[in-house]
């Protein structure tokens, strides 16, 4: 292979990327748009970078992005794309995918080389099992966010680029901010995630309380944010939301179905409170304490 280009707006994500792409090949590309810190931060890790300045390239146009994208993939010779998997990497990957005549892979938890062969592992049937697949050609493979540490300090470049961009039929005109939580619960170290076992939104209260006394932060099941709408989808755990490595994951009145335990099975240390001994959940916790999760939280929040 003649090396790999990674690219993802956000820096964490794209330190990540890179040290995935050194499972593939040392030589690493790196592209960054309208973005000098992002750019100096990437060659600071080791990678080549290629910065492209241009007003007329907002990241928010994925279509015009897979189209510079494109142009450097053209200058490199290479046919291996890392982008990371989150909304906006996903849509890029397929429409890169689609201009360059790639095959294209999202959600890869992790890479390994066999002879020419980059093997993919991936979620499949709904997260019941893992799947390995591989790309023969052109490559566009999209990383879960966190499959991989960020890269360590390395010695890199930084090469300005010029590209040529189609004027695009849609003007972006403004950018405005979602209104929902700031919170990364990838990031956390500690988790309290709740789920339906709990009785109404006014004990969120109490989960919240616990939490803030641990350091960590409050999570959630699908049903809580999507269904009774009483946290936000930034919290959901699972094939639905985020896939989580907490050192230490409290599953409150959590089942277990599988959508669920896909972003939660990597924790350290899990421990679960559920009133049904037989809840799926226990299988795969290491600390299982069958009570009423309301009870348990009081008193917890009394001795903390």
């Amino acid at each position: 292979m003649a090396g790999v280009l990674v690219y993802s707006t956000k820096q964490g994500l794209a330190l990540e990327l890179i040290s995935a792409a050194r499972k593939i090949d040392e030589t690493v590309w790196a592209v960054s748009i309208n973005d000098d810190n992002l750019a100096q931060a990437l060659a600071a890790a080791g990678a080549r970078v290629f910065k492209i300045s241009n007003p007329d390239l907002t990241v928010a146009d994925t279509g015009a992005v897979a189209a510079a994208i494109k142009q450097v993939l053209d200058k490199v010779n290479t046919d291996v794309v890392l982008l990371s998997s989150d909304r906006r990497g996903k849509e890029l990957a397929g429409r890169l995918a689609q201009v360059i005549g790639a095959g294209c892979l999202t959600d890869v938890t992790a890479i390994n080389v066999e002879g020419s062969k980059i093997e993919c592992q991936r979620n499949a049937l709904g997260g019941a099992t893992i799947a390995t697949q591989y790309i023969e050609g052109p490559k566009v493979i999209a990383i879960r966010p966190r499959a991989y540490e960020a890269a360590g300090a390395g010695n890199g470049s930084v090469e300005e680029l010029a590209v040529e961009i189609k004027g695009a039929a849609i003007k972006v005109i403004d950018f405005k901010p979602k209104a929902a939580d700031t919170v990364n619960i990838e990031a956390a170290e500690i988790l309290v995630a709740v789920g339906q076992g709990l009785s109404d939104e006014a004990k969120l209260t109490d989960i919240q309380d616990l939490a803030a006394r641990l350091g960590g932060e409050v999570a959630c099941s699908k049903p809580l944010a999507t269904d009774k709408k009483w946290l936000s989808e930034e919290r959901i755990i699972g094939l639905s939301g985020k896939k989580c490595k907490p050192q230490l994951a409290l599953l409150l009145g959590i089942s277990g179905q599988v959508q669920f335990t896909v972003g939660i099975r990597d924790a350290r240390v899990i421990a679960a409170i559920n009133t049904d001994e037989n809840a799926a959940i226990n299988y795969m916790a290491d600390y299982i304490m069958q009570a009423d999760l309301h009870d348990v939280i009081k008193e917890l929040n009394e001795k903390l």
